[in-house]
């Protein structure tokens, strides 16, 4: 991996964090698939494109890129290791040859300059420790009047599973976590933080839209808990408490997550921004 400037994210995505993301590829890609289709319409990606998929994970985006682009190349860019190796066993398992996979930190990772015509992210730009110098970094590794689209968390308020999370406050030291313009998904909460950032990056033409999805969280509500609370955000606030709260934790969580039961499945609602600007 070449230079490290988010090192807090690097040590969290190939540890805990990123194992549990790589072992469970497809329930992530259950919960944030439904995004999947907005952010390529707003890439616009043609079949001749060279594009970068930023903090692409284990490759569902990256992948779906490389079909549109059947010309052209892909790089996928992601700090996880755990993840990457997913990403391109998946790949592999496709029969994808014009996808790669880089371990890398986007904010200072060596590009060669104007080399993409489009960068794409699925929530992967929220966790920069300098987001203006990542995101002009990014800016110079695309060719003039190159495009990028991006996904990025929206209103804490309009995802239900942070809401889940915060009826929990009563056992758990939730804090902060989740308040829009902190360290972390909810850092580009705001559209205004996200235009200021962008046009001090020196992109251009910026729109942030609006979306919303259901994502597929579990079969049942002990099954989305569950999974939810052996994520790494669950086991840091789970870890604070006692074996006893932690149980009551379960419970709890388990009883808010049965009214969105339906069909044997928990499905639950994420908001987010899709976002776009130009090179100029």
């Amino acid at each position: 991996m070449s230079r490290i400037a988010n090192t807090e994210q690097a040590e969290a995505w190939n540890g805990y964090e990123g194992v549990y993301w790589a072992e469970h590829q497809d329930r992530w890609d259950a919960v944030n698939g439904g995004f999947n289709e907005p952010l390529l319409t707003a890439a616009a990606i043609d079949e001749g494109d060279h594009v970068l998929d930023v903090g692409c994970g284990t490759g569902q985006t990256t992948r779906l890129a490389a079909q549109r682009s059947r010309r052209g190349q892909v790089l996928g860019l992601d700090l996880s290791r755990p993840m990457l190796a997913r990403a391109r066993d998946t790949a592999e398992r496709e029969g994808l040859g014009n996808v790669r996979f880089e371990a890398g930190d986007a904010q200072v990772h060596t590009f060669p300059p104007e080399t993409f015509d489009v960068v794409i992210s699925r929530f992967g730009v929220m966790f920069f420790a300098d987001p203006v110098a990542a995101f002009a970094h990014l800016r110079r590794a695309v060719r003039p009047g190159g495009r990028m689209a991006f996904l990025c968390s929206a209103d804490p308020r309009g995802n239900e599973w942070l809401q889940a999370i915060a009826a929990l406050s009563d056992l758990l030291p939730v804090g902060d976590f989740g308040a829009p313009g902190a360290p972390g998904m909810f850092s580009l909460a705001d559209p205004d933080r996200i235009r200021e950032v962008l046009s001090a990056a020196g992109w251009q033409h910026v729109t942030v839209e609006r979306v919303q999805m259901q994502g597929l969280w579990g079969r049942d509500a002990e099954d989305a808990a569950g999974f939810l609370l052996d994520s790494a955000p669950g086991r840091h606030l789970t870890g604070q408490v006692s074996p006893e709260v932690q149980d009551r934790v379960r419970q709890r969580l388990t009883d808010v997550l049965r009214s969105h039961e339906e069909n044997g499945a928990v499905r639950l609602r994420s908001t987010a921004w899709v976002v776009t600007a130009r090179q100029p």
